[in-house]
């Protein structure tokens, strides 16, 4: 288990893969995010996307699950302070192998037993970059 001390700004870490089907775009845009080009192939061709689409959400999401997975189940968390600088970049659509890559870019003290790390987070479409953001991990200090 990784404590705050053991997290070094310019860390980095590869997450994971996952692929992201049709069928999960239209259910999770049927579910929370209920537009045209989320949920209706049909619809979505006549879209500025011209297609079908996984909602930024979706992505954002599936982010969190390579993230929890990859990394933060090995570090003491105590959940996050927030999220800055969340970007969509390209659409997620159908039969893409999303991969996520995590540097941790800053620490800081938040109180006597918790650190903040600050860790970018980079989620690629294929070769293409799909989601940015900066994630404000807490993590437990060393007992």
């Amino acid at each position: 288990m990784d404590y705050f001390e053991d997290l070094s700004v310019g860390a980095t870490a590869s997450l994971g893969t996952c692929e992201v089907t049709a069928e999960e775009i239209t259910e999770f845009g049927r579910r929370y995010d209920p537009q045209p080009f989320h949920t209706d192939p049909e619809a979505a061709a006549d879209s500025p996307f011209g297609g079908l689409v996984a909602s930024g959400w979706h992505t954002a999401s599936l982010t969190m699950r390579l993230l929890v997975e990859g990394w933060l189940s090995g570090v003491a968390t105590r959940g996050a302070a927030g999220v800055d600088e969340l970007r969509w970049h390209r659409p997620v659509r159908p039969g893409a192998t999303l991969r996520v890559k995590a540097e941790v870019a800053g620490t800081d003290d938040w109180d006597e037993s918790t650190g903040l790390v600050d860790l970018a987070v980079t989620t690629f479409a294929g070769e293409e970059r799909a989601l940015s953001m900066v994630g404000l991990v807490l993590v437990a200090r060393r007992p």
